[in-house]
């Protein structure tokens, strides 16, 4: 309740940054206190992943994704369009590594391998358990107050619930969250996220 809910509505209030960046960074602290200690995790890459199937699936979703957000962008704000890969590509290339290292990874560790390790038990209905993930992820997101940012983080939430169900990997769905993350940054649609335009 603290964690998924009231911490991320916290944030919708006006007080100050320190303060909120302590209390993120105390939520994260106990969640890998529990992770390391409790639940025993070591973070090794397990020999029984799939990497093929898993970059075929992506690259399909990801191929769905570019015509669906290139088109999203065209129509509604043609000008930003690739703008930030054609006139600041050292910014792109800076942007794309902190993200998908500090904001992408920590992310994964307590909304996929957290969630799922302390709290997968509680549920018998598998979709409902996946949908709730997917709506805390999404409401994590709700300090954008901008309602297609929760749209799409759900979505997101989703597919990302479902590869850590299927693999028990944090770092492919690591992967896919930065690869999806990447991608909006890159057609155009960074400005919505938080990514520096």
């Amino acid at each position: 309740m603290i964690i998924f809910i009231l911490i991320p509505l916290s944030y919708l209030f006006e007080y100050s940054l320190v303060i909120k960046l302590v209390i993120g960074i105390l939520g994260f602290g106990y969640i890998l206190f529990v992770l390391v200690r409790v639940e025993k995790n070591r973070f090794k890459i397990g020999k029984h992943l799939k990497w093929r199937l898993f970059w075929k699936r992506i690259l399909i979703n990801l191929l769905i994704i570019a015509i669906v957000t290139s088109a999203f962008v065209w129509f509604t704000n043609k000008e930003s369009l690739f703008a930030i890969v054609l006139n600041k590509p050292k910014i792109w290339i800076l942007i794309l590594f902190f993200y998908s290292f500090f904001s992408v990874y920590p992310q994964e560790l307590i909304y996929r391998t957290f969630f799922f390790q302390r709290y997968k038990k509680l549920f018998k209905n598998d979709i409902l358990f996946i949908l709730i993930n997917a709506l805390l992820f999404s409401l994590a997101h709700i300090f954008f107050k901008n309602a297609l940012v929760l749209l799409l983080t759900f979505i997101g939430g989703i597919l990302f619930a479902l590869t850590y169900r299927k693999t028990k990997s944090t770092l492919l769905v690591a992967i896919e969250h930065s690869i999806y993350g990447c991608w909006l940054f890159t057609v155009g649609m960074g400005s919505m996220l938080g990514f520096p335009s």
